[in-house]
């Protein structure tokens, strides 16, 4: 196997440029580093681009949306760190988007043989979930020691997801209690009637009542009525609390309804049917 590609993200210049040189005297690892969301992603889809993409990427989870100065190569000893640094202009403006674990998200996507590993100040279960979710293989505190961060980070190229201990129960108490609300809300969608459903989907999709009509081929009273069930049957007393509980449930939007495909198409007006008394 070939060098370990690692990319560390973090705005926090000096904690940045230590671990940076840490992990590039490890002889089977190179190492680069950007300040912000926006010159991860570019950083990311650079060595994706030369055939040399990275395996790891080591993501601040506090991560501000437009922050970061460039970080400079190591003076001396193993290969300088390839800094990819922010344009002005963008941090300027605020362009690059999201925190660490939103970043995370994004580059899971983009990159699905990429490995993730949040860098966190502190132990948060609701937090380390949503990492989870997006994607990530691991959470490491930032005060932990390079042995630590090493084994996760070869862990992690092994398939393996990595918590602290001190974590684990709070996590598996968070993924527990959002399948109870699931299971939760599943059983409240399961009353509903097949057109309360509808209903219920066109609200996920944000269609006001006079839309819901229009869609369903009903009146605005009718839609009412059925929008005023949806509310009771779900426990609830607004449609942004009846869309919580549908996405929940795993409630889609509805798509826009189709003319029947049966329907014949108007026929054009004919010469005859224009013109006046005919000539002969």
């Amino acid at each position: 196997m070939g060098r370990i590609r690692v990319l560390v993200v973090d705005d926090h210049r000096i904690f940045a440029e230590a671990l940076a040189a840490a992990l590039a005297a490890e002889p089977e690892i190179e190492v680069g580093a950007a300040g912000s969301s926006a010159a991860a992603e570019r950083a990311l889809e650079r060595a994706a681009a030369e055939g040399r993409p990275y395996d790891i990427a080591l993501v601040d989870a506090d991560l501000t949306p437009a922050a970061g100065r460039p970080l400079p190569p190591r003076a001396r000893g193993r290969p300088p760190v390839a800094v990819v640094p922010m344009p002005r202009r963008e941090a300027s403006l605020g362009l690059s988007a999201g925190d660490g674990i939103a970043l995370v998200g994004r580059i899971c996507r983009a990159h699905p043989a990429l490995r993730a590993v949040v860098l966190a100040t502190g132990d948060d279960p609701r937090r380390a979930v949503r990492a989870l979710q997006a994607g990530a293989s691991g959470w490491v505190a930032k005060e932990s020691s390079l042995g630590r961060l090493l084994a996760v980070v070869r862990g992690v190229l092994r398939d393996e997801t990595h918590l602290p201990p001190a974590l684990l129960t709070g996590v598996v108490r968070e993924l527990t209690s959002a399948r109870r609300d699931r299971t939760e809300s599943e059983r409240l969608v399961g009353t509903l009637t097949p057109r309360e459903e509808e209903v219920l989907r066109c609200m996920v999709a944000g269609l006001g009542r006079q839309a819901v009509a229009e869609r369903l081929y009903l009146s605005p009273h009718t839609v009412r009525t059925h929008m005023q069930n949806v509310l009771g049957k779900l426990g609830v007393h607004s449609t942004l609390a009846a869309v919580a509980v549908a996405r929940r449930a795993g409630i889609t939007p509805s798509e826009p309804l189709l003319p029947p495909a049966s329907a014949p198409p108007p026929h054009p007006p004919t010469v005859a049917s224009n013109a006046g008394p005919g000539v002969g």
